[in-house]
């Protein structure tokens, strides 16, 4: 699996998971006064473990997303030392036209 199917996996789990979370709660709302206590205490179990198991799948999204931030900006700065000059090149060319576009959306 690649990581890119992993991490849509990874979104659907969470947003199943959320999904239910918000069931139960709506279930324990509409429910809440016509159940009995022992009923409505089980509801309220099985949410607050649904969404424990979602903010531990946040988490973990949270830790892949941080993680592959760190290693592109790790590439990165690997790259523009390895090749200074080119750095400085695409960043001057990314300027030049990024106030190219500003000129001429302001002559409008």
């Amino acid at each position: 699996m690649t990581n890119v199917s992993q991490e849509h996996a990874m979104q659907d789990r969470i947003t199943e998971g959320l999904r239910h979370a918000v069931d139960e709660a709506d279930a324990l709302i509409k429910g809440g006064l016509k159940q009995g206590d022992a009923e409505a205490q089980a509801l309220r179990d099985r949410l607050a473990a649904r969404l424990a198991r979602s903010r531990e799948q946040l988490q973990e999204l949270e830790e892949v997303a941080m993680y592959r931030a760190r290693r592109a900006a790790r590439l990165v700065d690997e790259q523009v030392h390895s090749h200074p000059y080119a750095a400085v090149g695409v960043a001057a060319a990314v300027g030049v036209i990024a106030g190219l576009l500003v000129a001429l959306s302001r002559r409008r």
